[in-house]
């Protein structure tokens, strides 16, 4: 390995690792940050929601922008957006501030998510490119087990804003380091970018998660929500027209002929949906209802994402020699009855009640994960490789975004119902309680550990329900006869890309942002 790869791996890694931590870091620091900017139940929603629509929305069309700009050029903004992002997170004076400062952040996250493999594919060749993306692979994994440790830490000792300050010495060295040392490349066949596509999904998704995530202050009938609704139905139809007529899409909607590519997306879906967006309303109770702080929060996650990191790799393993409809429905099944196990806790329970569900939950994930590498990118021609795994990654963010909200649409009113039957608040303060104690201020409210927790049970419900439907879906749509090999003939066997090859693919997948690109 050359010294210019080893730093374009490096620079690779630790831009990847910056937007992937900060999904996870955030959220054991969400009780402080409530505190301390007195945000509400919504807001704390939209801090998650804001990064994860933003990182959805533009991630397919950055890598079409790396290509025809110049991937270093891009990937370099995209650090000095996030690191920027960072520093206006970090200084947020409130919700709103946050929120915005949130929202940019994903734009920079989706930068460097769509050209960090592009720079590598450009460097690497043979056995050297599958070395470094072993590496790659390593700090993804390794940013989503630490991140809520690590969130912890920070918040614990130093405050809810150093989760972000933290970016910017590491995003300074990050730009530098790439400029000195990451060879600029980039593709003269790049495609345009698919502006309308980018307007009409964006505006879609907004409408659709503040429809939701304001439905129970507004009133699901009222005219504000109900014209959002409206919108986001006509804006996502807009959506498809646009990427059915246009010449180059961002989302080729020809891809979804296979079923097993629909497979693999509901199933990235259903995992975010049902397990991810579990992460905010976990959090709540261990430090609203088990008193944690953030480090012990952080702490008690160790045993799911421990878990998940070391299955991942045996499962990878396992994945190129049994078909991967078995990962899904077996995977996600384990996350769903993980979900259910979890229903052990009560107002009283000690934090080790939950370790049961999280370690087949972690179990789960680490079965599901490789197996959607695979099949996102081993049921495509390889000169769409990079906008299935594009569109798989997707899907995951907008999973994350619209099951946070969901669920917390759910865990609000079930809060405000059993206040109300309880009785020990008065009606008048009833829904201001329930706000309350959706966003972990628990103290001084009657009943508000058994409402808390008992709202907690039911959306754990919803979320395994999510995760079982989606199983059954991924079993059900993932055909072997589906895959194709690398010369885009079709094969017969249930994996049909051999574990060399869906490595190479998984690789240059990620590395291309659209289809017809060179590296």
């Amino acid at each position: 390995m050359s010294s210019r790869q080893r730093w374009t791996l490096v620079a690779a890694c630790v831009g990847t690792f910056m937007l992937l931590i900060d999904i996870t870091v955030v959220t054991v620091a969400l009780p402080q940050i409530q505190r301390e900017l007195h945000a509400s139940f919504s807001d704390l929603q939209w801090v998650i929601d804001a990064y994860a629509l933003t990182l959805a929305s533009f991630l397919l069309t950055a890598g079409s922008a790396a290509d025809r700009i110049g991937r270093r050029r891009v990937f370099v903004f995209g650090l000095a957006l996030f690191t920027l992002s960072s520093l206006a997170c970090g200084l947020a004076g409130s919700p709103v501030a946050l929120i915005v400062s949130r929202g940019f952040q994903g734009v920079g996250g989706a930068v460097l998510f769509a050209t960090s493999l592009a720079l590598l594919a450009e460097e690497f060749e043979g056995r050297q490119r599958g070395t470094a993306f072993g590496i790659w692979g390593a700090t993804i994994g390794g940013a989503v087990a630490v991140g809520p440790l690590v969130g912890g830490v920070l918040t614990d000792g130093l405050g809810w804003e150093w989760i972000f300050l933290v970016n910017l010495p590491v995003g300074a060295a990050a730009i530098a380091l790439t400029l000195a040392r990451v060879p600029e490349s980039r593709d003269p066949a790049a495609r345009s970018i698919d502006v309308a596509g980018v307007l009409t999904f964006s505006t879609a998704l907004f409408c659709l998660i503040f429809a939701i995530v304001r439905g129970n202050t507004e009133g699901w009938d009222s005219t504000l929500i109900v014209s959002l609704f409206a919108a986001a139905v006509v804006l996502l139809a807009a959506f498809v027209v646009v990427e059915a007529r246009i010449r180059e899409p961002m989302l080729d909607l020809m891809l979804f002929r296979k079923p097993a590519f629909g497979g693999a997306s509901i199933v990235a879906f259903g995992l975010s949906a049902a397990m991810f967006s579990m992460f905010l309303y976990l959090v709540l109770y261990l430090q609203g209802v088990l008193g944690a702080d953030p480090l012990e929060a952080g702490l008690y996650f160790l045993p799911l994402s421990l878990v998940s990191f070391f299955v991942a790799p045996v499962a990878g393993r396992f994945a190129a020699q049994f078909p991967v409809r078995l990962f899904f429905g077996i995977g996600l099944g384990t996350v769903g009855v993980g979900l259910l196990l979890m229903r052990a806790v009560d107002a009283d329970s000690e934090w080790t009640a939950l370790i049961p569900g999280f370690v087949a939950a972690g179990i789960g994930i680490g079965m599901v994960n490789p197996a959607l590498a695979q099949t996102a990118v081993g049921v495509v021609p390889r000169a769409r490789s990079g906008m299935g795994s594009g569109i798989n990654t997707t899907f995951r963010q907008v999973g994350i975004a619209t099951g946070t909200a969901v669920l917390g649409a759910i865990f609000q009113a079930r809060v405000e119902d059993r206040l109300t039957n309880a009785g020990a608040v008065p009606r008048g303060r009833v829904a201001q309680a329930a706000e309350a104690i959706s966003a972990g201020q628990t103290r001084g409210i009657p009943g508000a550990h058994e409402a808390s927790v008992g709202a907690l049970d039911e959306i754990l419900i919803v979320a395994a329900i999510i995760a079982f439907v989606c199983a059954a879906l991924g079993l059900a749509l993932t055909r072997g006869s589906d895959f194709v090999a690398p010369d885009g003939s079709s094969e017969p066997s249930p994996n049909a890309v051999s574990s060399a090859s869906q490595s190479e693919s998984a690789t240059v997948a990620t590395a291309r942002a659209t289809p017809n690109r060179g590296t």
